[in-house]
């Protein structure tokens, strides 16, 4: 284990300063700066390393679907082995340095230390020794030993169809990334904004890939460009990793008004103005009051983005009450506790207001957006309902909805394909992430319905080992994770 006392003479989690908020407010950098090498930084990372008891039955595994072994990068770091820890960390997880800055750390909530006491730094450990392994050139690539012969396509270039098409490149089979936007990194690189994660950072993986022989399409929109039955024709197999893109609506009066946006239409936007992009006609937040509707991640995106760009007021809603401070009795560890969370975004200002529900959005008399009539809510039997007298008007030039997604993008890609779609929008798929098509399989959020980045690269992952058993008989890859098991006569055909 890390220092046999250390759980007890540092009882407290540390984590290093963020930028200050007036300073962070001018750029789109990231909040927080990494400094690898920093002596205060490295000692600072060793000592809540240090903290990990190396439990006998250590539950931090059971809150990461990646298998991440915490315990044993966390003695390496605390000891200064950056080497070690940085093979025992990228032997899970292909991308550590994305995690570690977007994960909203299931481990940590499963952390044993927790029951007690505030459990283990364990994401920004994580992130720590990814940087350190890049500064100290640690990362060199990994390229196969010899070639299989097979061709695999990867349509998509989010978490998932990276992680895949990385682990079926170092296996030997010859992988080319479809991407339909003009660079790599789907949601990483055009759905989180770069005060979370620098897009540099994302390139400094994807020229890792290229090196190990990992080819890349952009501007190719698979079922338009290419179809399907081309795409079957020409590769051995074919992975969807296309994400669940269709966001969720708000049908209330005033909807069609100017200036009630998408999330992902905003935020697209703001992240290529952020590196320097010409953005024709660009949705911008300067010097209006902004209302966020949806409380979630996405929304507290659009929160920071607004008030880069200069927003009057920004407020975001949310339909629940606030949730408890700390961890509720009904949500027993090592469970993942759903407890008030704030990001660096929400300490950058803006106005949180939970349990109210938007009722209409107000016309300014020329087809565009002036206010949202709002009012409170309860919930009465799993229902919510108005609280009488409590209706109010939010002024608003600029209404952006942050209300999650509904499934894998409908259209030509897959229809052409002729697989199946559930209930629920996602792309129909069996225990080991084929689809009923022979060959064609799916990982991530188009399969598995919106998740978090960490199942996305799990599910890349395990599907990669799934091709490769696929396409050779066996596969010596690791699966983390399975799919829904649901089974497939259920599900609606395209």
């Amino acid at each position: 284990m890390a220092d046999p006392r250390g759980f007890l003479t540092i009882r407290h989690r540390e984590l290093p300063a963020d930028r200050p908020v007036a300073e962070r407010l001018c750029d789109w950098d990231e909040v927080h700066a990494h400094r690898p090498g920093h002596d205060d930084d490295v000692a600072l990372v060793r000592r809540q390393a240090s903290r990990c008891m190396d439990c006998g039955i250590p539950f931090c595994h059971s809150g990461c679907p990646l298998g991440n072994e915490m315990p044993a990068w966390n003695d390496l770091a605390w000891r200064g082995e950056w080497a070690a820890a940085s093979d025992r960390l990228h032997a899970t997880n292909n991308f550590p340095e994305v995690t570690g800055r977007v994960c909203p750390a299931p481990c940590e909530a499963a952390c044993v230390l927790g029951i007690t006491d505030e459990p283990v730094t364990i994401r920004h450990v994580e992130v720590a020794i990814a940087e350190e392994a890049f500064d100290r050139g640690l990362l060199t690539p990994h390229v196969p030993e010899r070639l299989t012969g097979h061709t695999v396509a990867v349509v998509g270039s989010g978490p998932a169809g990276l992680a895949c098409a990385q682990q079926l490149t170092r296996a030997g089979h010859t992988v080319v990334v479809h991407e339909r936007a003009d660079r790599v990194g789907g949601l990483l690189r055009y759905g989180i904004p770069e005060f979370k994660l620098e897009k540099r950072v994302v390139d400094r993986r994807v020229e890792q890939m290229r090196a190990e022989g990992t080819r890349f399409r952009t501007g190719v929109d698979v079922g338009v460009d290419v179809t399907g039955a081309q795409l079957r024709a020409r590769y051995d197999a074919v992975v969807l990793a296309t994400g669940s893109t269709v966001p969720r609506d708000l049908a209330v009066p005033g909807r069609a008004l100017r200036g009630v946006e998408q999330a992902m239409t905003y935020l697209p936007q703001g992240n290529r103005a952020a590196v320097g992009d010409d953005v024709p006609d660009q949705l911008l937040a300067t010097g209006l009051d902004v209302v966020v509707v949806g409380g979630g991640d996405t929304g507290a995106d659009c929160l920071g983005t607004a008030l880069r760009q200069g927003a009057r007021s920004v407020t975001q809603l949310e339909i629940m009450p606030s949730p408890p401070a700390e961890r509720p009795a009904d949500q027993p560890w090592p469970t993942y506790p759903r407890v008030l969370r704030t990001s660096s975004a929400h300490a950058e200002g803006g106005e949180r207001v939970w349990a109210t529900s938007s009722v209409r959005f107000l016309d300014d008399g020329d087809g565009a957006v002036a206010g949202v009539e709002v009012e409170e809510v309860r919930s009465v039997d799993g229902r919510f309902e108005p609280v009488p007298g409590t209706r109010r008007v939010l002024p608003a030039g600029l209404v952006l909805l942050a209300l999650g997604f509904t499934g894998a993008e409908p259209g030509p890609l897959l229809d052409s394909l002729g697989v199946t779609r559930t209930a629920r929008g996602a792309v129909g798929r069996h225990d080991d992430f084929s689809t009923d098509v022979p060959g064609v399989f799916v990982a991530g959020d188009a399969g598995r319905g919106q998740s978090l980045v960490v199942w996305a690269i799990a599910e890349g992952r395990a599907a990669a080992a799934s091709v490769d058993a696929y396409l050779t008989g066996a596969s010596a890859l690791p699966s983390p994770v399975r799919a829904s098991s649901a089974p497939l006569a259920v599900r609606s055909r395209v």
